[in-house]
């Protein structure tokens, strides 16, 4: 049984479990309220009818995930974080409460009513069950809110050190690359000179920076080397390029450059296509598309993520539907490097 499944039979029996306490406390539907001659609730008849209702109760619980799952097309998933879970949670009080007082009813009219005449089915016990089960899948319902929040948040934290750890690496690694090739270039440079003074063949190059052409549906071209673009911006019927003017140099000012910005006419999905053989170019927004090289730090709390972009300290959304994709791009990425690919 995987995770997922085991934690929400765990979760709904605890509920259920919740719900038939309260049952217990409070006594309703005349369950203790008879003569010692017609008792219902007098002894170990109580507790049975008590453990039947939570038997059924967690039975209800699962055609409601059954619903969620195959008609509403809301699945459980602990990785979406805690809001994605609260308001999961919401839709399934919205349909589990009106079932569970149908079942209560039920209950009370077959197994209760001869017994205790005022337990046979009619809209007026239907609506008291209702609210009955309604208070008492709200206080649930805040319970459950109160403890994924907490745990999501602790979880939350604990999975952006991770990734804030692996960008860092990643930068690290990337730098050390721009140092190698800057080397290569001036020993190459170095070479060239001296062959030509000495009268030799020029060699070819061993290294070169990733030089890449951004083009919009008009004669407008954008060209730069990969590791200079920062993010890019949809805006209307264009797009903003934001990179740095020049190539990053060896030495201390290595990865200092101003930042420039370029508009081309095209749309974010466009330039896209264009990247996609580039793993570090990510779609973290509908309007946004960032190079992961450039990201110095992710921000995370309660669910929403930013990427703080470097040289320019900006900080771009990332949506609850592409925040799976940057945490894949940023894992898959980090566990290549280390592989040494």
């Amino acid at each position: 049984m995987d995770k997922v499944r085991k934690e929400t039979y765990r979760v709904r029996a605890i509920s259920v479990g919740f719900a038939v306490l309260a049952l217990a406390v409070f006594k309703p539907f005349g369950l203790y309220s008879l003569s010692p001659s017609g008792e219902v609730g007098g002894g170990w008849e109580a507790y049975a009818h008590l453990m039947l209702i939570w038997v059924l109760g967690v039975g209800v619980c699962l055609v409601t995930e059954a619903i969620l799952r195959f008609i509403v097309r809301i699945p459980r998933s602990l990785e979406q974080g805690a809001t994605y879970i609260i308001r999961r949670n919401l839709w399934f009080q919205l349909i589990n409460t009106p079932l569970v007082s149908l079942m209560i009813c039920l209950y009370r009219h077959f197994l209760l009513s001869d017994r205790v005449p005022a337990n046979r089915l009619s809209w007026g016990n239907f609506l008291e069950t209702f609210l009955i089960f309604a208070f008492i899948s709200f206080a649930i319902g805040l319970y459950w809110r109160y403890k994924y929040r907490s745990r999501f948040l602790a979880e939350e934290l604990e999975e952006t050190k991770v990734l804030n750890e692996q960008l860092k690496e990643l930068q690290r690694r990337a730098e050390q690359r721009a140092k190698e090739a800057e080397l290569q270039i001036s020993t190459y440079q170095k070479s060239q000179e001296t062959s030509s003074a000495e009268g030799e063949e020029p060699t070819n190059a061993t290294a070169v920076p990733e030089a890449i052409t951004l083009t919009g549906t008009t004669n407008e071209t954008v060209s730069l080397h990969l590791s200079n673009l920062l993010y890019i911006e949809a805006v209307g019927n264009y797009v903003k390029v934001y990179h740095l003017r020049e190539r990053p140099r060896v030495g201390a000012s290595a990865g200092i450059g101003q930042v420039r910005t370029d508009m081309l006419r095209a749309t974010s999905k466009q330039l896209e296509d264009n990247l996609r053989a580039y793993p570090m170019i990510v779609r973290c927004h509908r309007a946004f598309l960032v190079n992961l090289g450039q990201v110095e730090q992710i921000i995370s709390y309660s669910g929403s993520m930013q990427l703080v972009i470097r040289h320019c300290q900006e900080s771009i959304p990332v949506s609850r539907s592409n925040m799976a994709q940057v945490k894949n791009a940023i894992k898959q990425r980090s566990r290549s490097v280390t592989a040494g690919y």
